[in-house]
């Protein structure tokens, strides 16, 4: 079984979808051409919190390691732990020594005032190249996400994040140790804000390529896809199946993780019939982020490989 090691990098951030409870399936479903060193390169281009990214670059001797997301607010903090890891240390110190001795009702003020200044700040970000602001706003993204509701990524149709106050008694903010260890991962990774298609250039018969998409909801109520503006709808899904299909003509090892939608629906074949003709797993996993404790019970997620 896969276990998280003393002074390995985790996810900076906690995501919903994030892989750290399904990653036994995951690395159980790599390529045996990972595990023997034959691949030289390693491609994610959902990476979100990057649990599965992060397993990969410390436990598989893999040499080129790139990561890229649409979600530009999630690049910026990626960037900025790889280019700046001890400054924003010491904006996250200053954020948890202001923040844990507030009671209750100052806490929840001061996490709506963080909130409304990253909101109100967002035109002003250069996203392209690195300025000091980045430095501040990953700091106030890494606060809100320790201390908001279920620890969510979130935004409404402008942009702006939109997750309530969480109420939690002792969240660790500044994780100084865990943000040094990713920092030296990302030393040695190529970074970039885009769609999955744009890693199309870097792909390879000597690349594995993990895609970890926006899942499809299993119902309606389920939906939450709104890590950016817009959603990842049942298009969207075929047009990745679509370009699935094209990296495996490139002779790339590939392996997406989805939603199984045969857990709400025995008749829905949705991605059996967008990826026929590769193999299809379904595996044991747990909903880890829902509103509502019942509805946070095991259920199916596939892997789709084409190896």
């Amino acid at each position: 079984m896969v276990r998280a090691s003393a002074g390995k990098a985790r996810p900076f951030l906690k995501w919903a979808g994030g892989k750290r409870q399904l990653l036994p399936q995951i690395d159980q479903a790599f390529p045996s051409a990972l595990k023997t060193g034959q691949l030289q390169r390693y491609v994610e281009p959902f990476v979100g919190s990057g649990a599965v990214f992060f397993y990969v670059a410390q436990t598989y001797p893999v040499r080129e390691l790139f990561i890229a997301d649409i979600n530009r607010e999630l690049i910026l903090a990626y960037r900025t732990i790889q280019l700046e890891v001890d400054t924003l240390i010491e904006a996250l110190a200053d954020l948890q020594a202001r923040y844990l001795p507030l009671r209750l009702p100052d806490r929840k003020d001061f996490y709506y005032e963080q909130r409304d200044r990253y909101n109100a700040e967002r035109s002003g970000i250069n996203f392209a190249s690195f300025q000091p602001a980045w430095i501040v706003r990953t700091a106030q993204l890494i606060f809100m996400n320790k201390t908001c509701y279920n620890g969510l990524f979130r935004v409404n149709a402008r942009g702006d994040f939109n997750v309530p106050f969480g109420r939690y008694k002792n969240p660790t903010i500044c994780d100084a140790a865990n943000l040094r260890a990713v920092s030296a991962i990302l030393h040695r990774t190529q970074i970039s804000q885009h769609g999955y298609a744009a890693c199309a250039s870097v792909i390879d018969g000597h690349s594995l390529v993990y895609f970890d998409p926006p899942y499809r909801p299993l119902t309606r109520s389920a939906n939450f896809t709104s890590y950016v503006p817009g959603n990842f709808n049942d298009t969207d899904q075929l047009a990745l199946a679509t370009f699935f299909r094209e990296l495996d003509r490139r002779g790339a090892y590939l392996l997406l993780s989805n939603s199984d939608p045969t857990t709400t629906d025995p008749d829905d074949d949705f991605f059996d019939a967008a990826y026929r003709g590769f193999h299809i797993d379904r595996v044991p996993a747990s909903r880890r982020i829902n509103s509502r404790a019942e509805k946070r019970g095991p259920i199916n997620e596939l892997l789709i490989r084409n190896y």
